[in-house]
């Protein structure tokens, strides 16, 4: 019998109704972090070129809320994809998989280096510039570009 998508399941797996709620969930939770991770560095920009009090100490509050939201849709993308990695254990055996897997854990880096400058803005510690965050604000549009060119071509 086909799954969803014209394809026979591999033996010991099963693509069943409950499958595609994960999956929908995974691709709502992995919008959600793409938000913050395409808005957090825009912020970066305006904030290393703001000079008056009251811009400055309203953007630390709007990164830390932001980071905080990503955050959490960060982290129910990666436990919503190991579960469907749970689901479909031989799904690791195939190399669009794997290539995407790596660019995840690029985008988990590209995370983490945004709290650590949240919390440099934060403290005052901040020593780029706004052109700086300018061109660190690309990153994650050629991460996404990748994992969705993975994951709909299968190129691998």
């Amino acid at each position: 019998m086909r799954d969803a998508r014209g394809m026979i399941p591999r033996p010991g797996e099963r693509e069943d109704g409950n499958l595609n709620w994960v999956k929908a969930f995974h691709v709502v939770a992995m919008v959600t972090w793409f938000a913050g991770l395409f808005y957090l560095p825009r912020l970066f920009v305006y904030h290393a070129d703001a000079t008056d009090r009251i811009s400055v100490e309203r953007f630390k509050v709007m990164e830390r809320r932001l980071f905080t939201l990503m955050t959490v849709g960060a982290g129910a993308t990666v436990l919503l994809g190991l579960a469907l990695l749970l689901a479909m254990p031989s799904y690791l055996r195939l190399g669009w998989l794997r290539a995407k897997l790596v660019l995840v854990v690029l985008l988990v880096l590209y995370h983490a280096l945004c709290g650590k400058f949240m919390r440099d803005f934060a403290h005052d510690r901040n020593t780029r510039g706004s052109s700086w965050y300018r061109a660190f604000n690309e990153a994650p549009t050629l991460l996404l570009i990748g994992i969705v060119v993975l994951v709909i071509v299968k190129p691998l």
